[in-house]
Order: C-alpha cells, then structure tokens, then sequence
C-alpha cells in the first residue's frame, strides 16, 4: 500500500495563495522535470496554458510588487494556495509545521501539561497533567486562561491559543487566570519542559465499573487503551460490569490507533472501510480481538468535538451493536488523509478517501447520531428536608423477617465522585451502565 495512510485531526485555519510548480517559467520548469526524468505524471498532461500564465504572474510581482518578495515565500504561499482549496483538510505543511505534526501524532512537545478546551472564546482547562507544571503550579479544572503572556486570547482558535503556550523547554509562558471563587485574576509563571502526552486516561466508576477516556489518536493510543483495560480489572479485583469511553472533544488522530482501539471491544466484524482514487486508497478493516471487556455492556460518549478517528470508533461500536452511543451529534468528518513527505523536509497532507462505517454509511457532514441524545447540563444538589420515614417514627414495630440484601457497592473513589458529579453527561452514562446491569439480574 505504499505510503502509511493517517486521519489526521481537523484544520482549523484556511491559507490562501496560487499554485506555482517552481520558480521558473514554464520552459525552465519543463526542462527542470525532463532531466530529472520523473515518470510519475505525464508532463504532455501538464496545463502549459495556465502554467505560462503563472509564470507571467510570478515575474510581474516579483519585479513590480511594491515591497520585495522573497522566491520562497512566492512558491510557499502558491503551494498552500493550490492545496488549502480543495477542501478543509487537505494542507501542504513546510519544514516546521511538518516537524509540528509529528509532535502531535507521538504526543511529546515542550509546553507545560494542561489538557483545555475553548469557553466563551478562552481556555477553560480540563485537567493538569500529574508531574508537570501546570499541576505543580496548582492549576485547576474549571480555571479559565484569559491572558497568554502579552497576549488577550479571546477570540483565537483553540489551536492558536494551545500553540502560545507550547515552546522550547526551560523558557517561561505567563498566565492570567480567572478562578471561581476568587475576586481577582491570578498570575501564573511557569517554565515549559518535554511533556509525553498520554492520551487515555482511566478511573473506577464505583465496584465494577470503569471509565476510559481518549484525548486523542496518537501513534500509541492504542497501546494505552489495552493497559487501562487491564489496570481497571487489576484494580476492580475482577472483569468489569460496564464501561464509560469517553470519546468527546477528541479531535481524531491516526487511523491504525482507532481500529486498534476498536479491535479491544470487538471480537469480529467490519471495523471500517475505506474508497478513494488512488491505488491502495481502498482498504476494509476487520477486528480479530478478543474483546477485552468479555462483552460487558458499554456507553460511548459524544459531542460536537467528536471527530474523524473519534467517529470510526464510535461508527464502528454502534454498526456492530457493541456499545451504546450517547451524548449529541458528532463533528461529521468522514475523509482520509495521507501524508505525503516531501524532498524539501516538508509534507503534503491530501484527502485520498472517504471512510464508511460497518454498515456502509458515510458520515460526512452528517456525524454520528447517538442511541441516547444527551445535552450537557449543570448538576446542582437539592438539599431539601430529608422525609420523616418509618424507622424515624418513635416506637415504631421492628421488622422481624428483613430480606437478605446483597452486598452494599463499594463507594466512589472522591475523584471518581467529582468526576459523576460535575459531569451531567457521565453521570447519565454511569446511570444507564448500572440501570442495564441490573436489567440483565432481572431477567436472569
């Protein structure tokens, strides 16, 4: 098949240009391929019309343009031009942005460890990493980064605000930081080191219940799924009864870490299929197992930050009749993209395929509907006057033949019980786990 085929995580900035094939005029450019003699495309198909034209293009600015402008920013930019335009995904990515993206597929880069999210145009952080610096520095779930260095961040991108607070390891980044509770905003210097990004998290829900959750698809994920699997039994003293997988604003990654993620939880079956032009670009992937939850039920959550890698999971689990989808509708990306290297350091990401669930259905621009829709809310506590019961009356009859009851569930974990307590959406996974678990006693 060639070159490895990845689903990579969405774009969320467009470059504009116009493609130039080389800084050449079009005779130079023929010439320059004849003699490299590259059989790869038929330069006889070459649209020397256009070409001629850009090349007039090309000279006009680079003598007349009020400012100079360097060969390499010409091309560059014409490069991007051609690719950014055929659709959202695909990008041509230069030395640096390259470099970049392999940071992110193996998930080490310097920065200072905090897991965030976009709220009401700023960060609001999910979680610190343990062991690094925003954990040292006590940052805390719900606290909301306003300020990165000199920078106001309201308004960026997610991915402009997360790229201000990675840089090389041992420089500062300064943080202003709103806290509820607190009246004034916090200032926050830390120092950026290596961060090894784990992108599966893991906890017990309670006696016989785990929660996974994935960030994202790195190159390892996968590997990471199966040992969490393994730690929740080890630390459940048992198989599990249920599972919560937390699939939600997980922005996708590569494509081999979902199915391998899915190959934990599927015996057999259609994983996902994938159709394009390009020779090898149609491929069907299978499960082979085992199935490491022996098949406990399962709930996988959702929501609009659900994309790409995320939705071939949750496809893949839903078609196969494995897990019950819930949460709201996902971000609908349904192509495959393929890096490309390039000889100048650089790379070509372009959309090859399209995927297609188990059942063949395509989820482009549609996403993924989930079996149980459930919209994120706030969970307050009643604390109203507890009832006066019987056993509260005085001199009440005691009871002389009480039923055998079974043994009481083991308390959450107080991380666990923040977790259910604050998060509308996990808390009615963790219902629904328990409501089927004591369904299948029933009916037993």
């Amino acid at each position: 098949m060639g070159k490895k085929r990845h689903i990579l995580r969405y774009a969320s900035i467009l470059l504009t240009g116009v493609f130039i094939g080389a800084g050449l005029t079009v005779e130079h450019a023929v010439q320059a391929q004849a003699t490299a003699g590259q059989s790869g495309s038929s330069l006889a198909a070459l649209p020397l019309k256009g070409l001629r034209t850009f090349a007039e293009v090309y000279n006009i600015v680079k003598a007349d343009y009020v400012a100079p402008v360097s060969s390499h920013k010409l091309i560059d930019d014409a490069i991007r031009g051609m690719v950014d335009n055929l659709d959202p995904h695909s990008q041509y990515l230069d030395p640096h942005q390259y470099a970049r993206l392999q940071v992110d597929t193996t998930g080490e880069f310097g920065g200072i460890g905090l897991e965030v999210t976009e709220s009401q145009g700023f960060l609001r952080v999910v979680t610190p990493l343990a062991g690094t610096p925003a954990a040292r520095h006590d940052l805390r779930p719900g606290d909301l980064i306003v300020r990165i260095n000199k920078t106001f961040i309201q308004g960026l991108s997610l991915r402009k605000s997360v790229r201000l607070l990675r840089g090389q390891p041992g420089t500062a980044v300064d943080l202003t930081v709103i806290r509820k509770g607190v009246s004034h905003p916090l200032q926050v210097v830390l120092h950026r080191r290596i961060i090894k990004v784990h992108s599966v998290s893991s906890h017990l829900l309670g006696r016989g219940y785990g929660y996974v959750r994935i960030s994202e698809f790195q190159a390892r994920t996968g590997q990471g799924v199966t040992r969490a699997l393994q730690s929740l039994a080890a630390r459940n003293h048992g198989p599990l009864k249920g599972l919560v997988l937390d699939l939600r604003n997980n922005p996708g990654g590569v494509l081999n870490a979902a199915v391998s993620v899915c190959d934990d939880f599927l015996n057999t079956g259609v994983i996902v299929s994938t159709r394009g032009r390009a020779q090898g670009a149609n491929m069907v992937f299978r499960a082979h197992g085992p199935d490491l939850l022996h098949g406990a039920p399962m709930v996988v959550l959702v929501n609009g930050g659900s994309a790409s890698a995320a939705e071939i999971v949750a496809g893949a689990l839903q078609d196969n009749r494995r897990a019950l989808i819930m949460g709201t509708r996902t971000f609908g990306k349904g192509s495959v993209q393929t890096i490309m290297p390039m000889g100048n350091g650089g790379a070509l990401r372009l959309t090859t395929a399209r995927y297609f669930t188990p059942n063949g259905h395509s989820i482009q621009d549609l996403g993924i509907t989930p079996n149980v829709v459930v919209h994120q809310a706030e969970i307050t506590v009643d604390h109203q006057k507890p009832f006066v019961r019987e056993i509260n009356l005085p001199g009440h009859l005691n009871n002389s033949n009480p039923p055998k009851t079974a043994a009481k569930e083991a308390p959450l974990s107080a991380r666990a019980q923040r977790l259910v307590d604050e998060d509308y959406q996990l808390r009615q996974a963790f219902d629904l786990l328990q409501g089927i678990a004591v369904f299948h006693r029933f009916k037993g």
